[in-house]
C-alpha cells in the first residue's frame, strides 16, 4: 500500500530515514573532522623532509576544499534535521512541543563552517601567503580561533550524533 502524501504516516516515513541521514551523516562528519583537523593536520608538521611553508601551503589547499565539503555535509545535515523535527511538529498537530535540538545543532554546525570558510580562512591564508613569501607576519589568535571553533564543531556532532542514534533507539523501542 502506498503512502498518502503529507499523511502522518507519510510523514513518518521520511522523517524516520532523516533521522538515519542525519545520524549517520554526524557519525561520518566526526569521522572526517577528527582525521583532517586532529590527526593528518598536525602530523605533517612532523615530517622533517617537509618544510614550513611547503606544509602550510598543503594545510591551506587541504582545508580550502575541506570547507567545501563540510558545507554540503553541512546542509545535508540541517536538510535532514528540519525533515526529523517535521515529525515531531505532525505528530503534536502542529504544536511544537520542547526545542527542535536536531535543527539547531545543524544550523549552529553550519554557521561554524561559513564563519571559518568566510572569516577565518581567508585571513589565515593570507598569513600562509605571507610565510611562503619569506616574510613573518605579526602574531595573531586567528589560528587558536580556528581550533577552537573545530572543538566547538566536535562537540556539536557528538551531540547531533546523539540526538540522532537517540532518535533511532526511541523509534525502534516506540515500535515494540
Amino acid at each position: 500500500m502506498a503512502l498518502m502524501e503529507g499523511t502522518p504516516v507519510a510523514v513518518t516515513a521520511r522523517s524516520d530515514a532523516a533521522i538515519v541521514v542525519f545520524a549517520v551523516v554526524s557519525l561520518v562528519w566526526i569521522g572526517m573532522l577528527l582525521g583532517v583537523s586532529f590527526l593528518a593536520t598536525p602530523v605533517k608538521f612532523l615530517a622533517p623532509s617537509l618544510t614550513l611553508p611547503v606544509a602550510l601551503d598543503v594545510g591551506r589547499q587541504t582545508f580550502h576544499w575541506y570547507n567545501r565539503v563540510e558545507l554540503m555535509i553541512a546542509a545535508t545535515t540541517l536538510i535532514a534535521a528540519l525533515l526529523a523535527d517535521r515529525r515531531r511538529l505532525v505528530r503534536h498537530g502542529g504544536a511544537a512541543h520542547g526545542l527542535p535540538y536536531a535543527t539547531l545543532v545543524a544550523a549552529f554546525l553550519l554557521a561554524a563552517v561559513v564563519l571559518q570558510g568566510i572569516v577565518l580562512l581567508p585571513r589565515l591564508d593570507a598569513r600562509v601567503e605571507t610565510i611562503i613569501q619569506g616574510g613573518m607576519p605579526p602574531p595573531s589568535a586567528l589560528h587558536d580561533v580556528y581550533v577552537a571553533v573545530e572543538a566547538v564543531k566536535l562537540g556539536a556532532l557528538v551531540g547531533a550524533a546523539w540526538l540522532g542514534v537517540a532518535g533511532l533507539c526511541a523509534r525502534a523501542f516506540a515500535e515494540r
